[in-house]
């Protein structure tokens, strides 16, 4: 357990991240998330990540209250990423430790955290299926 503590995301982020565009359509991306079984996507304009896009920000577009007309299924299908995604995101660099990565995600309740280095340029994504993995890992050693 103690060897936990030292371990940083570099050793166990996802280094090949896939992203998405604002202007991508809800059908497409939801689309991807079912044919990649991914939980978020960091959402890039000109090489810079501005946000990002979860399952969640789908189900949103769906949750009304009884007093709100309801929208047609193909109109909010065709809502772009850019009108969804948290454009408030937290992130962290490749030597942030990973106990510090759990802290993260247990308060902000999270199941992924951007990776970004010093240039603010996207390195890769660590989700709690790393940090599971990583858990596991040290616990043998």
């Amino acid at each position: 357990m103690y060897k936990f503590l030292e371990q940083t995301v570099d050793g166990y982020m996802t280094r090949n991240v896939r992203t998405v565009q604002r202007d991508l359509d809800m059908l497409a991306l939801s689309e991807m998330f079912e044919d990649d079984d991914f939980n978020s996507y960091p959402v890039e304009d000109d090489g810079q990540v501005v946000g990002i896009v979860t399952k969640f920000d789908i189900l949103k577009c769906f949750a009304f209250t009884p007093s709100q007309m309801l929208p047609r299924y193909p109109d909010l299908m065709s809502r772009k990423v850019g009108d969804v995604m948290t454009p408030e995101f937290i992130y962290v660099s490749p030597d942030t430790r990973l106990t510090r990565v759990l802290q993260i995600m247990v308060e902000h309740r999270i199941r992924s955290i951007i990776v970004l280095d010093g240039a603010q340029k996207l390195v890769g994504i660590i989700a709690r299926e790393d940090v599971i993995k990583a858990l596991k890992a040290t616990a043998r050693d």
